[in-house]
C-alpha cells in the first residue's frame, strides 16, 4: 500500500498503454502494493449492479452463494432501520476478498479510491509520497493470512518516494508502521491505512514507528507530490548514473533519452539505480531491460491455469554492448517491476547487482472497473526469473552485499560508493568484469 497506491504492471499492454475508465489495466503490484489496496468484487459488482431480481430480493449467481442471498433478503425484510443498498454491496465485495480471497495484493477500491488510484498512475497525487506493505512476520510466504493488520501481520515501509514529504520526515524502508495519529493500525487493513495517509496538502499526520529496536513518532505533512521518473548525470571516471523511480506508462522513453545523453555525453561505465523503485507496468520494465539485453527472456508469465507468456528482450537496446560495464543498485524498496529487470541483469550476466537484497513480489494483478466507477484488482499470474526462479519471498540477492547503518548522513552513499569502485578498478581484479 501506499498513500500513493498499488504500483502494478500491465500483462497484455495496449497498442498505447492509456489508462481509461472504461478499460482494464493490469500491473504487477510493486509491493504489496500501494496506498489504495482495496478489498473485493464478485459478489458485490453483482449485487450493485442487476444482480437483485425485479421484486428486489437477491438472484444467487450460484448455489454457494445462496445464504449470502438469503441473508440479503432478511436484512431487507426484518431489519430495524432503513438499509442502504450501496453500503450493503460494497461491504459484501470487500468481505469476498478480505474473508474469500485473503490476499493483499487482490483488493475493492470505492469509486472514490479507485478514481484517486488511476490518478496516481500518472505520477501525481496528494499524500506522503510512501509505498507501504504487509509483511507476514512469521511466514513471509503466506500473505494469504494476513487480511487484516495485526501483531505478526504488520504494516512495513516499502520505500519512501524520491523528494517526498515521507523522506524528507526521515521514514525509510523498513520501518514498521505501529500507529497512525495514535491509533494502532492492528485490527485495520491495508486500504484503511492508506485512506488515513491521504488528505489535502499542507495537513499533517503523525506515524509512530519501529526501527529496529526504536519507536518513535514521525509528523508529515502532506503534500501533492509529482514523481519523477528518471534522473540523471555524469560522474567522475566518465560513469554514467541513471535513476529510475517508477514504471509508468511514460518511463521507458524517459529513460531512453537520458540513457542516450549519458552515452553521448561519453559515458564509459553505467550505474542504473533501482532503490526504493516500487515498480509498475511489466511492459515498462520489459522495455527498459532490453536497453541492456539485447536478445533472449526477460521474465515468464504463468497464470494459474497453466498458460505462459514470455516476454522478451525487444532487441533494440541502447546499451546491450557486454563491453560497458554495468552496475545495478537495489535495496528493500525494489519491488516488482524493479524486480523483474534486476532478476534478469542478474541472471543474463548483463551486470552486477549491489546494496541489499529486493522486496520479493513476483504476482500480477488486473484492474477493472465495475459499473458504479468502483474498481477491483484480482491476482491473476505469477512471473518468473529467466532461470525460472521465484523472487517471493527472499528477493533478488545482490551479488554484492552492501549495508547501510542507521543515522547514515544523507550525503553518504556506501553503496553508491562501492558501484564506482566495482567500475574504476582494473578488470582484472573484478571477477564479473574479466569475465566479461
Amino acid at each position: 500500500m501506499s498513500d500513493q497506491n498499488p504500483a502494478p504492471l500491465p500483462t497484455t499492454p495496449p497498442e498505447r498503454p492509456v489508462v481509461r475508465r472504461s478499460s482494464p489495466v493490469t500491473w504487477v503490484v510493486s509491493l504489496v502494493l500501494a496506498s489504495v489496496l482495496g478489498s473485493l468484487l464478485f459478489a458485490g459488482g453483482y449485487l450493485a449492479a442487476g444482480g437483485a431480481s425485479r421484486d428486489g430480493s437477491c438472484a444467487a449467481p450460484t448455489e454457494a452463494f445462496a445464504a449470502l442471498c438469503e441473508a440479503y433478503d432478511k436484512l431487507k425484510q426484518q431489519y430495524v432501520d432503513k438499509l442502504d443498498d450501496t453500503q450493503l454491496a460494497e461491504g459484501a465485495i470487500r468481505g469476498l476478498f478480505e474473508y474469500g480471497v485473503k490476499d493483499p495484493f487482490s483488493g475493492y477500491m470505492s469509486p472514490d479510491e479507485y478514481q484517486r488510484a488511476l490518478g496516481s498512475l500518472s505520477g501525481e497525487f496528494t499524500g506522503i509520497g510512501a509505498e507501504m506493505a504487509v509483511k507476514n512476520t512469521e511466514n513471509p510466504e503466506d500473505l494469504a493470512a494476513c487480511p487484516q493488520l495485526s501483531e505478526i501481520c504488520t504494516l512495513v515501509v516499502v520505500a519512501p518516494l524520491a523528494d517526498s514529504p515521507a523522506e524528507a520526515a526521515g521514514l525509510e524502508s523498513g520501518d514498521v508502521v505501529l500507529a497512525v495519529d495514535g491509533e494502532t493500525v492492528n485490527g485495520s487493513t491495508l486500504q484503511d491505512e492508506a485512506g488515513k495517509l491521504r488528505g489535502e496538502p499542507g495537513t499533517k499526520v503523525t506515524l509512530t514507528v519501529r526501527r529496529g529496536e526504536r519507536t518513535f513518532d514521525l509528523t508529515i505533512t502532506r503534500a501533492k507530490i509529482v514523481q519523477r521518473e528518471v534522473t540523471s548525470r555524469m560522474l567522475d571516471g566518465k560513469i554514467g548514473y541513471i535513476a529510475l523511480h517508477g514504471f509508468s506508462q511514460k518511463s521507458a522513453d524517459e529513460f531512453r533519452t537520458s540513457l542516450q545523453a549519458l552515452l553521448d555525453d561519453g559515458a564509459v561505465s553505467i550505474i542504473f539505480d533501482l532503490r526504493h523503485n516500487h515498480g509498475g507496468y511489466i511492459d515498462a520494465a520489459q522495455k527498459i531491460a532490453s536497453e541492456f539485453i539485447g536478445s533472449g527472456l526477460i521474465f515468464s508469465q504463468e497464470s494459474s491455469g497453466g498458460e505462459k507468456k514470455p516476454w522478451e528482450a525487444t532487441g533494440n537496446g541502447l546499451a546491450t554492448d557486454p563491453k560497458l560495464p554495468l552496475a545495478v543498485l537495489v535495496n528493500g524498496g525494489s519491488a516488482s517491476a524493479s524486480e523483474i529487470v534486476a532478476a534478469a541483469l542478474k541472471e543474463t550476466g548483463r551486470g552486477v547487482i549491489i546494496g541489499q537484497p529486493t522486496y520479493g513480489k513476483n504476482t500480477v494483478q488486473v484492474w477493472t472497473e465495475l459499473v458504479d466507477q468502483s474498481g477491483v484488482r484480482i491476482t491473476i499470474s505469477r512471473w518468473f526469473t529467466p532461470k525460472h526462479n521465484s523472487v517471493a519471498p527472499d528477493g533478488v540477492q545482490p551479488d554484492i552485499t552492501i549495508e547501510v547503518p542507521d543515522g547514515t548522513p544523507p550525503d553518504q552513499d556506501p553503496v553508491l560508493d562501492r558501484a564506482i569502485t566495482e567500475l574504476t578498478a582494473p578488470a582484472a581484479l573484478i571477477p564479473w568484469r574479466a569475465a566479461a
